[in-house]
């Protein structure tokens, strides 16, 4: 994005506006463009649902990665009457800011939540949250900060209980018995053993997702189509009462 460009779509996100037309529109999705908390502006697409008001997830990617990583659950989704969002992180994609911090990215994740629940076509109260690598930490973080009256379902692929300073350490009190879906590739230990340590506890629905498949994150996406699938039915079965 050119200098001139980046500060007017800076200045337009600060202002609180969401603009569309902004780059490729992806087939089922229409790009938007709004605001963290701290004036970042963060680029999207959103797939609306065709039956409103709807339910709705938000989308969040694998460091240096982008929003393009979610688009077959986000087609999915959609087809099931799911509303979704798939973000840009700060310093990715078409998104503002740099990716220097990673804590503070926590800010984007919950702009995308807020932006959501004040659209009159999504239902607040059934909004849901799936994150890949660094994208499920931080959506954990955020879910678990806000409650089931701001997030109510969680899927996360391939989380670590510490990821360069954001922590998924003493979370699962703060989530509490919200349902959560956890998926990780038997070849990769260390999200083997966290999606493990999540699971002990008990309260609440808590779903595996484990297969034998060589990937991380969004990657498992491509490489073990099923897992598309369960997503979109986790989602499905979580949100859509």
């Amino acid at each position: 994005m050119s200098g001139c460009r980046r500060r007017t779509v800076a200045a337009l996100a600060a202002a609180g506006l969401w603009v569309a037309g902004i780059g490729s529109v992806a087939a089922q999705g229409r790009p938007v463009l709004f605001p963290a908390g701290d004036g970042v502006p963060i680029a999207a697409v959103l797939y609306d649902a065709d039956v409103r008001p709807a339910p709705a997830v938000v989308l969040v990617h694998m460091l240096s990665r982008s929003k393009d990583d979610w688009r077959g659950v986000a087609e999915g989704l959609q087809r099931e009457g799911i509303t979704a969002l798939a973000i840009d992180l700060r310093g990715h994609g078409g998104s503002g800011g740099t990716a220097a911090s990673l804590p503070a990215m926590t800010a984007d994740v919950r702009a995308a939540v807020a932006w959501l629940r004040a659209r009159p076509e999504v239902r607040p109260e059934a909004i849901g949250m799936a994150g890949a690598s660094l994208g499920a930490n931080l959506a954990m973080v955020v879910a678990a900060g806000q409650g089931a009256e701001g997030v109510r379902s969680v899927a996360l692929l391939s989380p670590s209980l510490e990821y360069r300073g954001i922590s998924l350490s003493g979370i699962m009190r703060r989530y509490g018995a919200r349902p959560l879906l956890l998926a990780a590739s038997t070849e990769d230990p260390l999200a083997l053993r966290t999606i493990r340590d999540l699971a002990e506890d008990t309260q609440g629905i808590r779903e595996q997702w484990v297969e034998p498949v060589a990937g991380h994150g969004t990657v498992l996406l491509d490489r073990a189509p099923d897992l598309v699938r369960t997503l979109v039915d986790w989602f499905r079965r979580t949100l859509l009462f």
